[in-house]
């Protein structure tokens, strides 16, 4: 057991590595990954189980003592996301399959390895860990929403199906996963330190089935759907720690709804677009487990070095 733990503290440390690798060894031998296509709605409801492992009630105490920094968040999160999607994929004139794609990708709840940038950024993770609770549960009604709104021009949506797929493959394994935590804690807790190592495999068994079903789109419009994530996770990260900062919120807010606004729930994304529109709606979402886990450590370096203690102490010393 302490070996796997070993193995799933590194497969978290280096994820996006592991999904870079993961995304360039599919597209060069994609015939051996296409087998893995029909298990994509499969493998993230074993995601969302292992985040169902995690939650605890005291992960939902924060909306009830400090409501205002959750509703602040989650209003960002369904809200900037969607329509900077939106006024991107007008601007660089995307086709209709990768525009519906990306906004699919900016209507998603933010996603788990969120919360861990955050406790490197040094903000507040409690509010993190609400913030991906709540938007997730809200994310049956709010994604099929913005998508029939925002989407609809593109490709046909059902939000009716959209709100059935979500419920199976987000809400109920979530809703399992926090039963067996509730009534099996001394299993779960034995077992927790590996729930990492099962979720990235299944992340990244997720991307090669994705990147060799497009493998021929990569080489195509690669690097403009690329050109397209990374403004929005741009965007994103921005107008985050804007919208907290204009609410007068404190520095450890900030980065949390940063963070949570600018992280999507790519493999959720995957599975929608795949199941109700095409392979190639679902390149944005691939792009974004990439560069999502590129750009997140990143700024959780950049402010982990800026850390507001060490801001107020430089303060104190001035005075």
């Amino acid at each position: 057991m302490k070996t796997l733990e070993k193995i799933s503290a590194l497969a978290g440390k280096y994820f996006a590595v592991l999904v870079i690798i993961a995304a360039v060894i599919s597209f060069i031998f994609p015939s051996v990954f296409l087998v893995f296509g029909s298990f994509i709605t499969l493998l993230l409801g074993v995601v969302m189980f292992g985040m169902g492992l995690t939650l605890k009630p005291v992960d939902f105490k924060l909306v009830v003592t400090k409501p205002l920094p959750v509703i602040i968040g989650i209003a960002a999160q369904y809200t900037i996301m969607p329509l900077v999607a939106f006024g991107i994929a007008y601007l660089l004139r995307l086709p209709p399959e990768l525009a519906a794609g990306l906004v699919l990708l900016g209507s998603v709840p933010g996603g788990t390895a969120s919360n861990v940038m955050v406790y490197l950024a040094r903000g507040n993770v409690a509010l993190s860990v609400a913030m991906t609770s709540f938007s997730t549960m809200l994310a049956p009604i709010m994604t099929p929403l913005l998508l029939y709104l925002l989407a609809g021009q593109w490709l046909p949506v059902n939000p009716v199906a959209m709100f059935l797929s979500i419920i199976q493959v987000i809400i109920i394994p979530i809703i399992l996963g926090f039963l067996v935590q509730r009534f099996f804690p001394v299993a779960v807790e034995k077992s927790i330190a590996v729930v990492p190592l099962i979720s990235v495999t299944a992340i990244l068994i997720i991307v090669t089935a994705v990147t060799a079903a497009n493998a021929a789109n990569v080489a195509s419009a690669g690097a403009l759907v690329f050109a397209a994530v990374f403004l929005h996770n741009s965007f994103g990260l921005f107008l985050g720690y804007l919208a907290a900062r204009l609410v007068g919120l404190n520095e450890n807010d900030r980065r949390a709804i940063s963070i949570e606004v600018g992280m999507q729930n790519s493999g959720l994304g995957v599975s929608l677009a795949t199941t109700h529109f095409s392979p190639l709606a679902a390149l944005p979402s691939v792009w974004g487990a990439i560069w999502h886990n590129i750009s997140g450590p990143v700024i959780a370096t950049i402010w982990a070095n800026k850390s507001p203690n060490k801001q107020d102490v430089k303060l104190k010393k001035a005075n």
